[in-house]
């Protein structure tokens, strides 16, 4: 029996009628992803203000409604489940973690459309999802390849979060760290909200790991990085993340992201066309004290676009018909001119190190079938 949404359906004021389009805007306005939650807000909102400059959807004014993500999983698709059923939303789109969209997709996304921007475990193949963001072969296998590569990495310690995203992606990176001539050497999952690491820090220390792969999600991965540089570990192994963006490198403060990795395929740093002038837009609407747009928030307004240009392209609001369509969809934002691969958006992919506050990006990463 499925409990009762956290709220009703949909203020009064949402109604839907023929002159708006109305989309579920699922982001974490609490727990361990609540620290990129503002952020993921204003780009979500920056990109539905735009697309409304530009005529809307169908000629229909784009509006969002929030909903919180980090919510328990079923309480969220309770919520979302419940816009659905009353007409209230005709999309969903949002930055969430896995256990969110997992629930979510099976009650939802045969029935509107469905654009998921967190990076992911790969694999997710329920009608109506697309996806925007980074998978494990195109994000993590280079990555690995490349620090094995440049800075000898060879004993990886993965340390997660106790959920689908860090096991599955963990279970990836043996695999890709063995091909790259190392191994990982220990693992270990904590639940979300982990304050205490002292455990943890000594198993990573006795397993001599040259880096640390980080599957922590937001303020989790600020504490870890925090204890983490308060043991010293950060003098003798690097970390590498696939969820961390400026945010949460303000939050750890400079002294506790000492070769610090991520990769991503959006940093704030990244100095091309694209990305000034979405700064500068950013800017332009929400002030230079604005939370930074780094690649978490930065995959919101990415969102709005894709689900945008995909009921566009179908000149319609049904889900088979938007599906048939997909591959022919093409939209340009920050991340530059991108398609659907499928219903997953291709993007270049860049490793960036900490440096203070902010990234500097090093490389664009190889993509897999040039490295396996």
């Amino acid at each position: 029996m499925h409990r009762p949404p956290l709220r009703p359906p949909a203020p009064e004021w949402f109604t839907a009628d023929d002159s708006t389009l109305n989309v579920a805007l699922v982001y974490p306005m609490q727990g361990p992803a609540g620290i990129f939650g503002p952020t993921c807000e204003a780009c979500a909102r920056l990109a539905a203000e735009e697309v409304n400059r530009a005529g809307g959807v169908l000629g229909k004014e784009l509006r969002l409604l929030e909903v919180d993500g980090g919510a328990h999983p079923g309480r969220v698709a309770d919520e979302v489940e419940a816009l659905v059923a009353t007409g209230a939303v005709q999309g969903v789109t949002g930055w969430h973690i896995s256990s969110v969209r997992q629930a979510v997709a099976p009650r939802i996304a045969h029935r509107v459309p469905y654009v998921y921007t967190a990076l992911y475990e790969g694999g997710e193949r329920t009608d109506g999802v697309f996806l925007t963001s980074e998978t494990p072969a195109w994000q993590l296998l280079p990555a690995i390849r490349l620090l094995a590569e440049e800075r000898g990495v060879r004993r990886w310690f993965v340390v997660g979060n106790d959920y689908v995203w860090p096991r599955r992606t963990a279970r990836a990176a043996r695999y890709y760290a063995r091909a790259s001539q190392g191994r990982v050497c220990g693992e270990a999952y904590l639940p979300l909200g982990t304050e205490d690491f002292t455990g943890l820090l000594r198993r990573v220390e006795r397993a001599d790991a040259d880096g640390v792969l980080m599957l922590l999600v937001g303020s989790d991965a600020v504490r870890f990085n925090r204890a983490f540089a308060a043991a010293g570990l950060d003098q003798r192994c690097l970390r590498l993340s696939t969820l961390m963006d400026e945010n949460m490198l303000l939050a750890s403060g400079p002294e506790a992201v000492v070769d610090l990795y991520s990769t991503a395929g959006y940093f704030a740093s990244l100095a091309d066309r694209n990305t000034l002038d979405f700064h500068g837009r950013y800017a332009g609407r929400f002030g230079v004290e604005a939370p930074v747009p780094g690649s978490l928030g930065e995959s919101c307004y990415e969102g709005v676009l894709l689900l945008a240009a995909l009921i566009e392209r179908a000149r319609t609001l049904d889900v088979s018909a938007i599906g048939a369509a997909a591959e022919n969809v093409a939209y340009e934002g920050p991340r530059g001119l991108l398609s659907l691969d499928g219903r997953h958006v291709r993007q270049r992919i860049y490793l960036a190190q900490a440096d203070g506050l902010d990234f500097t990006v090093l490389a664009q990463l190889r993509p897999p079938h040039e490295l396996l």
